[in-house]
C-alpha cells in the first residue's frame, strides 16, 4: 500500500484524484497533504442549532432547519426547483438553479431533512437558494449533539465549486487528510518551545482547528498555530539579522566631513529633534564597520529628503558616492531640485539620470560617475542600466523602496566598486503600522521620523457630496483669486480600467467648462500620457503657469508644489486611508491655509464612511496606518491582501494579533540569546522548518 504522510502529493488522498489535484494547486496552492491540512477555515458555523422557520429572518447569518417537503416543482422561464418546506413554526421556500433533476427526485413530498444555508429575500418574502441537504436527525440525536458542532468554512474560489470541491467536499477531504497524517505525525516545534509557551501538539491543533470539539479547544488549537507562524517568522528575520551583523563587511566611514559642516551650517532652519536623533542612528552604522540595512520611515512632509542629504554628505566626506534611486521621473526630478539647493554651499556635484535624460546628458553622467567628480546622483531605475559605473559608490538610498523589485535593487548594490556592498538606507513616506514593520522589515533596522518641522500647519479635512459641488467650484475660485493653486485626483484603480479614465476625461471637461480659458488654465496628467505630455502638463503646474492639476493618483508620491493649497479627492471612498492622507499630504506645504475636500457618493458602505470621518478627525499618518490595517487587512499597503510579506500567513493576523507577534518576537530573540545558531540538538525542529522553502525568501526585507 502506498505510504502517506504529510508530504504525499495531493492527488492521492482518497477523495482528490488528478483532476481536483490541479484545481487545489492552481485556486489554493496545495500540492500535498500537508499544505491541505494548513488551509485552516475563516469562520466557523454552529451546525449544533435548529432554527425553526417562523424565526428566519432574510439576509441573516447561516441556518440550519429541519422540515418536511410540502411540494417541489419546476417553474419560470428557466425551470428552476422550487421546494416548499415547512415544520411546525411555519413554512419557506427552498430554490435550486442547478442539479435541479438530481434533487427534484431526492426530495420527495413528505420526507424530512436538515437543510443548511443562508437566508435571502425575494419579492419580500424570505427564501433560501441552494442549502445544504443532509439527513434529519431525530430528538435524541439533537440532545446528544448530533446535528454536528462547530463546522469550518473554507476559502473557496467558482472554479472549485464549479469542479465540485465545494464546502461539503472540503470538510470530507480534511477529514480524510487528518486519518491519514495524523498517524504518523512528527510536531514541528522541538517540546521546550511547547512547555515554554504553554502550547498544544500540533496534532491536537490540526484536529481542533479543522474539526473543533469545543470552542476551548478551537481557541487552544487556534494559539498554538498562530504562534507557530509568528515565531518562525520572526526567528527567521532575526537569525538573518544576526547573521548579518557579525559577518558583513561594510564600507567604514569614520568622518562626517567638510561638506556636511557646510550644508549644515547654511540651513534656513534648525532640523527636529527626530531629524537629529535618525541622523545619529545612520551615522553610528557608516562607522560601525558593518553594513548598514537601515528603514527610514517618516509621514509626509517630515524631512526625510534633508536627512537624506546629509547621509549622502558623510558619504561623501569619507571618500565615496551616494545615489538616490526614485520610482518615478517626477519625484527624481523634484529631489534633485531641492538637493541642488541644499548643496549649493559644499561645492558637491549632484547630477541626475532617467528614463528621458538626452544622450549628451547621459554622456557626461556616465563619465562624472565613473570618474568620480559626481559625488551625488539622483535618479529612477535609470540608473541600475548596465552601462551605469560608478567609481566609488559607499551609499544606496533608495525612496518608496516598495515600488522596486528584488531584482532591480540587487543590480544596484553589485556596482560597488571594491567588492563590499554599500550601506543601504530605505525611505518610505507610507507610514507603516509596528507589526507590519517588524514583518516586513523585521530584519531590518528601523529609524522613524515621528516629528513634523516647525510652522507646518495641518490641513483642514473635510467630505462633502454632489449636492455641494456649486459651493465648492466658487471656494475654488475664491482661493486661485488668491492666487493658490488646486489639484483635482481622480481614482484610477488599474491602468487599464476604461470606465475609470472616461470619468477622468468627463471630469476633466466639467472643470474645463466651469474654469474656462481665460482666466483659468487646468492641465491634465495621467498614465496613459507620454513622458513628455506629462513632463509639460506637470511642469506648468509646479511653475504656476495652471491654476488646477487634473490627475490620476500619478501625483502621490512627492509632488511639491508649496503654493497648491487644495487637494479636491474625487470619489474618495473608492480610496484606501493611507492613500489618502499621502494625496492630502500634497498640500499645506507652504504658509497658506490648506485644504483637502473629500467628494464621495450619497450612497457609500459604513466602512467606507468611517474611513473618510477618521481621516477628517486625524492628521496623524500612523494612526490612520494602524486603521487602515484593522480595516482592509495588511496587504493593501502594496495593493493585495497580505501580498508581499515574507511568509504567506496562513492563520495569524498582522491587523489583529499584534500583541502575539511582539510575543513571538521576544521569544524568538530569547531562543536565539541561548543558542544564536540554532545548532545544539533541541533546535534541531527549528533548524529544520527554517530551511524550509517557505522561509527562504526574496521579499523586501531582504534589500542586499
Amino acid at each position: 500500500m502506498y505510504k502517506t504522510d504529510m508530504s504525499t502529493d495531493i492527488q492521492f488522498l482518497p477523495g482528490v484524484g488528478p483532476k481536483r489535484a490541479d484545481l487545489l494547486r492552481s485556486e489554493l496552492e496545495v500540492s500535498t497533504i500537508g499544505d491541505l491540512l494548513r488551509v485552516y477555515p475563516f469562520r466557523y458555523i454552529d451546525r449544533s442549532v435548529i432554527t425553526p422557520i417562523a424565526d428566519i429572518v432574510a439576509d441573516a447569518a447561516y441556518v440550519q432547519i429541519q422540515g418536511t417537503v410540502l411540494e417541489c416543482r419546476q417553474v419560470g422561464k428557466d425551470k428552476h426547483l422550487s421546494v416548499m418546506v415547512g415544520d411546525d413554526s411555519g413554512r419557506i421556500e427552498l430554490v435550486f438553479f442547478k442539479g435541479v433533476k438530481y434533487i427534484q427526485e431526492k426530495l420527495q413530498v413528505g420526507s424530512r431533512f436538515l437543510f443548511f444555508g443562508k437566508p435571502s429575500s425575494y419579492s419580500g418574502t424570505v427564501n433560501m437558494v441552494h442549502p445544504e441537504i443532509d439527513p434529519p436527525v431525530t430528538a435524541e440525536e439533537a440532545a446528544k449533539g448530533k446535528g454536528g458542532t462547530l463546522t469550518g468554512v473554507y476559502p473557496s474560489t467558482e472554479k472549485l465549486k464549479n469542479g465540485g470541491v465545494t464546502a461539503k467536499v472540503m470538510n470530507k477531504l480534511m477529514a480524510s487528510a487528518l486519518s491519514v497524517a495524523l498517524p504518523a505525525m512528527e510536531d514541528t516545534l522541538p517540546g521546550f518551545v511547547l512547555k515554554e509557551k504553554d502550547l498544544v501538539p500540533l496534532d491536537f491543533a490540526l484536529r481542533n482547528i479543522h474539526f473543533p470539539q469545543d470552542a476551548h479547544a478551537l481557541s487552544k488549537a487556534t494559539r498554538r498555530l498562530k504562534f507557530e507562524e509568528l515565531f518562525l517568522l520572526q526567528l527567521s528575520l532575526l537569525k538573518q539579522k544576526y547573521i548579518r551583523s557579525r559577518s558583513s563587511n561594510g564600507i567604514p566611514m569614520p568622518k562626517v566631513g567638510e561638506a556636511f559642516h557646510r550644508c549644515y551650517r547654511a540651513l534656513p532652519y534648525d532640523l527636529t529633534g527626530a531629524q537629529k536623533r535618525v541622523i545619529k542612528e545612520i551615522r553610528a552604522d557608516l562607522q560601525s564597520g558593518r553594513q548598514m540595512n537601515r528603514l527610514l520611515q517618516g509621514d509626509v512632509g517630515s524631512g526625510k529628503t534633508m536627512v537624506a542629504v546629509l547621509s549622502c554628505l558623510i558619504a561623501v566626506g569619507n571618500g565615496y558616492q551616494a545615489c538616490i534611486m526614485a520610482p518615478t521621473e517626477v519625484l527624481a526630478r523634484q529631489h534633485f531640485a531641492n538637493i541642488s539647493k541644499y548643496l549649493a554651499p559644499t561645492g558637491v556635484k549632484v547630477a541626475i539620470l532617467t528614463g528621458s535624460s538626452k544622450t549628451a546628458e547621459r554622456r557626461d553622467v556616465h563619465k562624472g560617475l565613473e570618474d568620480g567628480s559626481i559625488g551625488i546622483i539622483v535618479g529612477t531605475h535609470a540608473l541600475i542600466e548596465d552601462n551605469v559605473t560608478f567609481s566609488n559608490l559607499g551609499l544606496a538610498i533608495i525612496d518608496e523602496q516598495h515600488r522596486f523589485g528584488v531584482d532591480q535593487r540587487a543590480k544596484l548594490w553589485g556596482k560597488t566598486s571594491s567588492g563590499i556592498p554599500p550601506h543601504v538606507l530605505v525611505m518610505t513616506a507610507t507610514p507603516i503600522p509596528r507589526t507590519l514593520a517588524m514583518t516586513l522589515y523585521g530584519d531590518l533596522d528601523v529609524s522613524v521620523i515621528d516629528e513634523m518641522p516647525p510652522g507646518r500647519k495641518g490641513v483642514q479635512t473635510m467630505q462633502i457630496t454632489e449636492a455641494k459641488r456649486g459651493a465648492l467650484n466658487r471656494f475654488l475660485k475664491d482661493q486661485i483669486s488668491y492666487g493658490r493653486q488646486v489639484f483635482i485626483v481622480y481614482p484610477l484603480i488599474f491602468e487599464s480600467e476604461k470606465l475609470d479614465y472616461e470619468s477622468l476625461e468627463a471630469g476633466y471637461e466639467k472643470i474645463v467648462q466651469e474654469f474656462p480659458f481665460p482666466p483659468y488654465k487646468v492641465a491634465i496628467v495621467h498614465g496613459r500620457q507620454t513622458p513628455e505630455e506629462k513632463a509639460f502638463n506637470m511642469d506648468a503646474f509646479v511653475a504656476g503657469r495652471a491654476n488646477i492639476l487634473v490627475s490620476t493618483t500619478v501625483i502621490e508620491v512627492g509632488v511639491d508644489v508649496p503654493n497648491a493649497s487644495v487637494m479636491v479627492i474625487e470619489s474618495a471612498e473608492r480610496f484606501g486611508l493611507s492613500q489618502l492622507h499621502q494625496l492630502r499630504g500634497r498640500v499645506g506645504r507652504g504658509s497658506d491655509n490648506a485644504y483637502c475636500v473629500l467628494v464621495r457618493g450619497d450612497k457609500i458602505s459604513q466602512e467606507s464612511a468611517k474611513r473618510l470621518s477618521l481621516l477628517c478627525d486625524t492628521q496623524d499618518g500612523f494612526t490612520l496606518a494602524e486603521e487602515d490595517m484593522r480595516m482592509r487587512g495588511p496587504g493593501d499597503l502594496e495593493g493585495t491582501q497580505q501580498s508581499g510579506l515574507p511568509v504567506n500567513l496562513q492563520i495569524a493576523s498582522l491587523a489583529k494579533d499584534g500583541l502575539l507577534l511582539s510575543e513571538a518576537r521576544d521569544y524568538a530573540q530569547s531562543v536565539l540569546d541561548r543558542d544564536p545558531d540554532l545548532s545544539s540538538e533541541q533546535c534541531r525542529k527549528l533548524r529544520e522548518e527554517l530551511s524550509k522553502n517557505r522561509y527562504s525568501k526574496n521579499d523586501y526585507s531582504k534589500i542586499s
